[in-house]
């Protein structure tokens, strides 16, 4: 079966946004018009065909993110709905990680967004090609003009508009064409009906200013514009649409421009013209950075690194960026074709494990439903049915070419609760549920506590662990009780210590134990961990170096001040003795554990605790009440500014300080306020508060 688009005509993107923003009704009518769905799903009224899951559909929040096909002029377009909810941060990065390109979805009254903020940096990260999409403009309080200045302020996004809005609020009734000069007015409410007219006198003048703007800031990016754009705003000729449509998308591509439209998906006008910038300006697979990977030698070693272009002809290589359990096929893993084809039934080698596995069915996606395909090729988004050992982040290539291709960044998880089956039969389900839901999360995790036995799960925020536990109850058929909400605290050093011995020394007879080492330890901030050696002269034999570097790694897990792991800092092995007959590898290891232990305790061990960054906005007579809240709660208030009719109060609060927090700002608001908050980082914990955290972790005084 041959590819029925070609890679020029293939779109793959994302629509991003902060909570609220209208993503998935965006999405949605995206998928009318495109004809992929035949009812408009709203989201306040739990149907939208994107958010799939029930509590998705209870929540009005969008937390995975449902891949979907469809087609627009002779075009494909794979989009990914991703969430914009802080606690689902993970969905995003891997949604990014592989799109070619993105809409940013903006609300008009509220501009940029912590979220907005949030995702549009992760963006950056991976250089994603952008336009801007600025929705609800028939809101109240709605600010075209205010909302790209956000963008420019707090982004400091290269945002130029290439429409204009005609009214806002209630008056809102059509967008202005700045590349044609033409007004479109919508005449009904399903945005199909619409006459293209000459734009009305009182709106001239906006647009033909605006338009000078969109060419003299196209000519200081584009030189082959330069000379045309120069002479029609000096009056001479008019630079034709064409020709400004592709210095729009050069510039676009370039990330050196985000062409910002208007509309408002819910009363469907502006949703087609955004449909076409996103073929005119975004990228298809052929005009993004070729994926980059290394060679797997036999053996599993790796070798040089290696360039997959997106040509059907190269060998098969892909990268998994979800993996799903779903109660019809079982384990969905939704990948990413970077190069070559694969068809249904034939075999990949998941590079992680080293193990080959035979894609049984290949199904194009569209939210839940599912259409199966002979075939996937370069530039495709698909999902694949019958891999059974696989996780997110996984390569899949052809196995007699094996390359790895670059991985996908997770942060490290930042709360967890104990969760307890409530019967025996629960508890062999609770287990299952648990190992499925951590295959499918990277940022969930699964551990038991070897000092009470229980079990306890990990994640980035209190909304992540409830939504898991609640999909545990309804797709797992699992009831459990839920503990209290405990901080993943870390611990590191503020000072070093020099030349500390670690001595594991046995001979009484026969054959003994002998490993002495002699190690130093400094604080490295934002460094996680790092071990180096400056063994001169064979004091310890070289291939006893990995097995300290080993006890270290392990003794670094459970930290001296209250067992927490340590973090940021530099072991240095200096020096050691080792005995010809009786020093051996577990020897070694058990010195390096040891001379750790020992560093730590003489390096002014402190604890460490995750902040976050905490946006409160509220109308302006409760700010004093949130303020006050907020400083009680440890936090430190940064800064506040106007948000339309609202105060948006920014802070950094500890998280251990915000359980409960959405019940009181409620209660202090009158639940007139709303807020975010987002992982921002570890800071020491005051010593009052680390000597009661010690207390508790530990059962005594605070640690030396």
């Amino acid at each position: 079966m041959a590819r029925t688009f070609t890679l020029e005509k293939t779109r793959n993107i994302g629509i991003m946004a902060h909570i609220d923003a209208g993503k998935t009704t965006t999405t949605e009518r995206i998928l009318y018009y495109t004809g992929r769905t035949y009812k408009l799903g709203e989201v306040h009224e739990g149907a939208a065909v994107m958010d799939w899951m029930e509590q998705e559909q209870e929540r009005g929040i969008t937390i995975t993110s449902a891949a979907t096909t469809c087609e627009w002029r002779d075009h494909r377009i794979n989009i990914i709905d991703t969430p914009g909810h802080v606690d689902f941060t993970v969905e995003v990065e891997r949604s990014l990680r592989v799109l070619d390109g993105a809409i940013a979805l903006f609300d008009s009254v509220a501009g940029v967004e912590p979220q907005s903020e949030t995702v549009w940096r992760q963006a950056d990260k991976y250089a994603v090609p952008r336009i801007a999409f600025i929705n609800k403009m028939d809101r109240i309080g709605a600010d075209f003009a205010g909302s790209v200045k956000t963008m420019i302020d707090r982004l400091g996004a290269k945002a130029i508009p290439v429409q204009l809005p005609i009214g806002a609020e209630s008056d809102f009734l059509g967008i202005i064409d700045l590349l044609g000069m033409q007004a479109i007015v919508y005449k009904d409410d399903l945005g199909k009906e619409q006459d293209v007219i000459d734009i009305p006198d009182e709106h001239l003048t906006a647009a033909t200013e605006a338009r000078e703007r969109l060419l003299d800031a196209l000519s200081g990016i584009d030189e082959d514009l330069a000379e045309a754009a120069l002479d029609e705003i000096e009056g001479g000729g008019v630079v034709d649409k064409e020709t400004l449509k592709q210095a729009i998308r050069r510039a676009t591509l370039a990330n050196e421009m985000t062409p910002v439209f208007c509309g408002s998906a819910f009363k469907n006008k502006g949703v087609q013209p955004l449909l076409d910038a996103v073929l005119d300006y975004l990228p298809s697979p052929l005009e993004v950075k070729p994926i980059e990977g290394t060679i797997i030698l036999k053996g599993g070693d790796e070798g040089d690194a290696v360039v997959r272009m997106p040509d059907d002809g190269e060998p098969f290589a892909a990268l998994a960026f979800k993996i799903m359990s779903d109660p019809f096929v079982g384990k969905l893993t939704y990948f990413r074709v970077y190069s070559g084809k694969l068809e249904a039934g034939g075999r990949v080698l998941n590079v992680s494990t080293g193990k080959t596995e035979r894609v049984g069915r290949i199904l194009m996606m569209h939210a839940n439903d599912r259409e199966e395909v002979e075939a996937v090729y370069a530039g495709d988004i698909a999902a694949g049915v019958g891999i059974k050992q696989i996780v997110t982040g996984d390569t899949l290539t052809a196995p007699d070419q094996p390359v790895k291709l670059e991985n996908i960044d997770f942060p490290a998880p930042v709360i967890k609760v104990a969760v307890e089956p409530r019967t025996k039969i629960d508890q062999e389900k609770m287990s299952i549920a648990l190992g499925r839901l951590a295959e499918e999360d990277p940022t969930f995790q699964v551990q038991t506590n070897e000092e009470t036995g229980q079990t306890e799960i990990s994640g980035m925020g209190e909304l992540h662990l409830e939504v898991l536990v609640d999909r545990m109850r309804r797709e797992f058929k699992v009831e459990a009780n839920v503990g209290r909400p405990q901080v993943s605290y870390r611990e590191t050093v503020r000072g070093s210590a020099d030349k500390v011995e670690g001595r594991f020394v046995r001979q009484t007879g026969g054959s003994g134990q002998y490993g002495i080492v002699y190690v130093s330890i400094e604080p490295a901030p934002g460094e996680g961990f790092e071990f180096v050696s400056k063994i001169r002269g064979g004091s310890v034999p070289s291939e006893y170096i990995p097995a300290v570097e080993k006890g270290v790694t392990e003794a670094l897990e459970t930290g001296v001040k209250a067992g927490y792991p340590m973090v940021d800092v530099r072991v240095t092995l200096t020096d050691g003795k080792y005995h010809d007959t009786d020093s051996s590898e577990i020897a070694f290891k058990v010195a390096g554990s040891l001379a750790l232990k020992e560093a730590a305790r003489r390096a002014k061990p402190v604890l460490l605790e995750p902040v976050f960054a905490v946006e409160v906005v509220t109308p302006e007579e409760f700010l004093g009440d949130v303020i006050g809240d907020l400083s009680r709660r440890r936090g430190r208030v940064e800064g506040q500014e106007r948000r339309g009719n609202a105060l948006a109060v920014t802070a950094r609060v500890p998280l251990s300080e915000m359980f409960g927090y959405a019940t009181d700002v409620r209660s202090n608001t009158q639940g007139r306020a709303s807020y975010t908050m987002q992982f921002d980082g570890y800071e020491e914990v005051p010593p009052n508060i680390a000597e009661k955290v010690v207390g508790e972790r530990t059962g005594g005084p605070l640690a030396a």
